[in-house]
């Protein structure tokens, strides 16, 4: 049975298992630790009945008005663990923690390349706001999609309507 609880600074010390996929953003203790202050409903730890870290899930909710939303920070599930819907989970909490706080949609990075991603998350209700250039750097840099779903809130869905042209990160709002 799988357990979703908050994460808490023990787990920083149990989760290289998920951390080690090269397709997880990794962040220095600060970033971390910032994000269970700040945001400690959002960051949210599966884990095995052994005790296991199976995939975590960090994010916040952020912006104004009607860009007030949630945001998916980091998604990540280890590899014996894929297949078995455990993303699907985490995102599920994520989507009710930001239709409580009145948000009205949820975002989310993601590399172009990631298909399987991609994919999930189709199937879970996003679709691609915008494309984002350069998003993510490294040997060679990478475009990102800017995937949203729309929360109840935004009953016109306003707030998924793509974008015709792609961004570069410093025009992020």
């Amino acid at each position: 049975m799988t357990t979703i609880r908050p994460f808490t600074c023990d787990d920083m010390f149990k989760f290289n298992n998920v951390n080690l996929d090269p397709l997880t953003e990794t962040y220095g203790l600060s970033f971390y630790l910032q994000y269970m202050a700040r945001w400690p409903e959002y960051f949210q730890v599966a884990k095995d009945p052994s005790g296991n870290i199976m995939g975590y899930i960090m994010g916040k909710a952020e912006g104004m008005g009607e860009n007030w939303h949630g945001h998916v920070t980091a998604l990540s599930v280890a590899p014996e663990y894929r297949r078995l819907g455990l993303a699907e989970k985490l995102m599920k909490r994520l989507e009710e923690i930001s239709e409580n706080k009145k948000c009205y949609f949820v975002d989310l990075f993601v590399r172009v390349s990631n298909e399987v991603a991609v994919t999930m998350y189709k199937k879970l209700g996003y679709s691609v706001y915008r494309r984002v250039i350069e998003y993510y750097s490294g040997d060679v840099d990478e475009d990102a999609y800017d995937m949203r779903k729309a929360l109840s809130r935004d009953m016109n869905k306003t707030s998924v309507i793509p974008l015709k042209d792609p961004v570069r990160p410093e025009e992020l709002d």
